[in-house]
């Protein structure tokens, strides 16, 4: 049966530097908002809080609303609520991607690696379009990964006889993403202006088997859950995984590289007198 992933917030803060850089990446080619007064931001899938506080650096007049569907993220981040250093303000609510639409006028959207757990996620497009204002932006980053090692070596894994009957599910994870020219296409012909890209970081992670602890905080989510109530069985999962990532991603003297394949979308409304991005 299908899991739906549970979260550990503390797990996920484990790598924050390396998942924070392409937040910020995406964020400094999102233009300003167009304005007047102050900006209304939507954080689709604000996990911890820590990314949502970016935006209020950026800008720190607007009325910025977290969402996510986990109560252990949203308990993370409520220590990021409140006002801001500009006069705005910073709120967190409960709300699942999958069918959430605006409930009024938004200046900006934008999701950090949240869309790849969606099915579907582009048929939501229309809608969050729709509530953009003129000059509005929708912006997201997605991990285009699920071909990598990381990710085949875990499908591999649970398909195996030990572990096939209650991991199948688990094992498909979070493979809901289009290629950069798809995202492009299907936003264009909202009549948005798209800038769709991709990267490929080379993470340096320190520490024994830090690929699997990587994966712990993030993809390794749906198989800790379907495993949580049998902890011998987690642990032995754990052990043939961390065997297999090691052969993959070897230690070297300064750490292991991981390679980390990366989608990128920033896609604004016409109208508005929307500002350049930074950077």
């Amino acid at each position: 049966m299908a899991h739906t992933p549970t979260w550990d917030p503390r797990q996920y803060l484990r790598h924050s530097g390396p998942r924070t850089r392409p937040f910020q990446d995406l964020l400094a080619r999102v233009p300003d908002p167009p304005g007047p007064g102050p900006a209304r931001i939507t954080d689709l899938g604000c996990g911890p809080g820590n990314a949502t506080a970016l935006l209020a650096d950026r800008w720190p007049d607007a009325l910025i609303t977290g969402l996510d569907n986990s109560p252990d993220m949203l308990r993370a981040a409520a220590s990021h609520a409140g006002p801001t250093s500009g006069g705005g303000r910073i709120t967190f609510a409960a709300a699942d991607a999958a069918n959430w639409t605006p409930d009024g006028p938004v200046d900006l959207i934008i999701a950090n690696a949240l869309l790849q757990w969606v099915p579907g996620h582009p048929a939501s497009f229309p809608a969050w379009t729709e509530a953009l204002t003129p000059g509005g932006v929708l912006a997201f980053q997605v991990p285009g990964n699920q071909d990598a090692p990381s990710h085949t070596l875990m499908r591999r894994l649970c398909a195996t006889p030990r572990w096939r009957d209650r991991l199948t599910d688990a094992a498909r994870g979070p493979v809901h993403v289009l290629d950069p020219a798809a995202y492009l296409t299907l936003l264009t012909d909202l009549g948005l202006t798209v800038d769709a890209w991709e990267t490929t970081y080379t993470h340096l992670l320190p520490g024994p088997d830090p690929v699997l602890d990587w994966l712990k905080g993030t993809g390794l989510r749906p198989v800790l859950t379907a495993l949580a109530d049998t902890p011998e069985d987690r642990d032995a999962f754990l052990t043939e995984y961390a065997a297999v990532l090691r052969e993959a991603y070897p230690p070297g003297p300064h750490g292991t590289v991981f390679p980390f394949r990366r989608i990128f979308v920033v896609a604004r409304k016409p109208g508005g007198e929307g500002g350049e991005g930074e950077g």
